[in-house]
């Protein structure tokens, strides 16, 4: 029979099963996982911010990404980290902190996709509309177009786990590797019919605008492609678009698994890799992915390793 404690201000988190032999080369892979992607996407913020010619409407939006690569995988991994080195039985976690780290973990998720979305829509303008690109993409629409995603994700999931700390909690384990929505809410022993609802809702609603503004901007870029005799705009498109896609698809495919993933109680094991991998590989590969796409940044770092120069 199960144990209930009602409203405890202290969690225990499931984490992931690791034995006592994996132990140390699981944490070893995840620490050096979380230092590559915090020095590359730190570092891919310090060169747009120094170089000049990175300061165009393009590389400013995609600022969004690190930006929010960093926020995600700060929230997770050092208390996973920790967590990895304690038995089962000693990883808790104040109510609180479990709190803030699933508020964390959905901004994370759901800027995801606003960010993609914003910058769809500054490939559709640069392609389908070149003449007026610098008018319609001025800084006051890079701002505009930066506070919309940040504001749409902030209300979203703060109306998501408003729903959940208005619950009471009859149970204290998270079966998760860290704090999540479903998780928390999970803990209590009142009907949760509207936190699934707004959750379904949640997440249609994201997926619809997200799948939706891609088919449409890629839907009119194809067309002006097909249409354009200009082999110049055609590789533009098709390096830039297909840099936004490839990452846009991990970052789709990923989320959809870990929600269809969440029904299935048995799988639970295999869930919790993969929500672990959504943090680390979309952090990893976004920075390498533009890095290795942009020729302005290849020819920023070909000059600081040819002249010597150190960057600030």
């Amino acid at each position: 029979m199960e144990n209930y404690t009602y409203n405890s201000f202290t969690l225990q988190v499931e984490g992931l099963k690791v034995t006592q032999q994996s132990m140390y080369p699981v944490f070893l892979f995840f620490l050096v996982s979380y230092l590559f992607i915090m020095s590359a996407n730190v570092g891919m913020l310090v060169i747009i911010c120094i170089e000049r010619s990175l300061h165009q409407p393009m590389y400013l939006l995609f600022c969004n990404l690190p930006v929010n690569d960093i926020l995600g995988i700060s929230i997770m991994m050092p208390r996973m980290l920790a967590d990895i080195l304690v038995p089962p039985s000693e990883r808790f976690i104040s109510y609180y902190e479990c709190v803030v780290q699933a508020f964390t973990a959905h901004m994370f998720a759901t800027a995801a996709h606003t960010v993609l979305m914003i910058m769809a829509f500054d490939r559709y303008v640069a392609i389908c509309n070149p003449l007026r690109y610098t008018t319609i993409m001025n800084n006051k629409m890079v701002i505009k177009l930066t506070a919309s995603a940040w504001g749409v994700t902030f209300v979203l999931v703060a109306v998501l786990l408003g729903l959940t700390i208005r619950l009471s909690r009859c149970r204290t384990l998270i079966r998760n590797p860290y704090c999540d929505n479903a998780s928390l809410f999970k803990l209590s022993c009142e009907s949760v019919l509207i936190n699934n609802l707004y959750g379904f809702t949640f997440s249609v609603v994201l997926l619809s605008s997200s799948i939706g503004s891609m088919v449409l901007t890629y839907a009119s870029i194809a067309a002006v492609c097909l249409t354009s005799k200009s082999k110049a705009l055609n590789s533009k498109a098709l390096k830039t678009c297909s840099t936004h896609l490839f990452v846009y698809l991990i970052m789709l495919l990923s989320g959809i698994l870990i929600i269809i993933l969440h029904r299935f109680p048995q799988y639970a094991d295999s869930r919790n890799v993969i929500i672990i991998l959504y943090n680390i590989i979309p952090g990893s590969l976004n920075p390498l992915i533009y890095g290795m796409q942009s020729k302005e940044i290849r020819s920023f770092l070909s000059n600081q390793f040819h002249t010597g120069k150190v960057i600030p």
